[in-house]
């Protein structure tokens, strides 16, 4: 009997029941499991025109059992598209933040973003749009104008200063790249799969990122779409949609990187597939409609998922 399996070598769990209706001849049926976070459907038929795989099944703890899988696939995204903070390098405690509150220090604004504070400013897309959302609920510190306009030239002088207090930071390589970031990349580029950054920060500071994290001979072959150049920002669709246009490739066969809830809306909202690698102040939300969720995208020995992974995503549709 033969197997197709869309993970790549990987371990998941199964109870009896599954495992035992998993294994019925010439019975086709998904099923749903874990593989580190991530919903991964199996199918099984007794064709012979599908790839084989090993499995092997044991119990756990007397509750289920183990079935390991390994599979390949030929099938290939147009284009993988990242967000930056968070998914290229966790940059959002330890890297914005702290140019946040070194800008408003500067500025004798007395304003501080502790890790709680950031975490649910995080929601808002944006850092000028972040800052704004925050003064207009706690109140406009004395130093700030008072017109609409002026306030937004305000906000534009901060989040100026922010950019190359972090910027600094990040030439300074004090926040390192994500486990499996250059890699997958390295993978997409090798097979001539285009690859772009789509992120709500200045379009400075993910330059930055990309070219002092990932190399200029990287760099040069990365297309960046950040900060203002789109009118509305994550959770809209506008980012990745202006990517695809661009890129000349269609929404349904990119692969979206996004690592928070707001990103996920954007990439669904625009027809792609999406998978997300949690960071530190993601953990916790709700990704329910992402396509495949994961802690990271991770190195050898400890990949979680490749490019083939990215593939197989665009091929079959994962239900629960």
């Amino acid at each position: 009997m033969a197997s197709t399996v869309f993970a790549p070598s990987s371990t998941v769990y199964f109870s009896r029941t599954e495992v035992a209706r998993f294994s019925k001849r010439g019975h086709q049926r998904k099923l749903s499991s874990s593989l580190l976070g991530s919903r991964v459907s199996i199918s099984r038929t007794g064709t012979a025109a599908t790839t084989p795989i090993k499995t092997r099944a044991k119990k756990i703890n007397g509750i289920g059992s183990e079935v390991t899988c390994s599979a390949s696939s030929a099938v290939l995204p147009s284009a993988l598209l990242f967000d930056c903070d968070g998914v290229l390098v966790d940059t959002e405690r330890d890297g914005h933040r702290i140019s946040f509150n070194d800008t408003f220090a500067e500025r004798e604004l007395n304003v501080t973003w502790d890790v709680e504070l950031y975490g649910e400013l995080l929601k808002i897309g944006g850092g000028k749009e972040r800052m704004t959302a925050y003064f207009n609920k706690t109140g406009w510190p004395e130093k700030a104008p008072k017109s609409e306009e002026e306030r937004k030239d305000f906000i534009a002088s901060l989040h100026k200063r922010k950019t190359e207090l972090f910027m600094a930071l990040i030439e300074k390589k004090l926040l390192p790249l994500r486990s499996g970031v250059a890699k997958l990349i390295d993978q997409a580029l090798g097979k001539e799969v285009k690859v772009a950054v789509c992120s709500t920060s200045n379009e400075k500071a993910v330059s930055a990122i990309v070219s002092c994290l990932l190399g200029p001979d990287r760099a040069e072959k990365i297309k960046i779409f950040a900060g203002d150049v789109v009118p509305r920002k994550k959770p809209d669709p506008a980012i990745y949609l202006l990517a695809a246009s661009t890129l000349g490739v269609e929404p349904s066969s990119c692969i979206v990187v996004e690592d928070s809830a707001i990103g996920l809306a954007a990439a669904k909202s625009a027809g792609m597939k999406c998978i997300v690698t949690k960071s530190g102040y993601t953990a916790e939300e709700d990704f329910l409609n992402a396509d495949a969720v994961f802690d990271c995208i991770g190195d050898p020995p400890e990949e979680r998922f490749d490019l083939a992974f990215c593939g197989r995503l665009l091929e079959k549709q994962y239900v629960s």
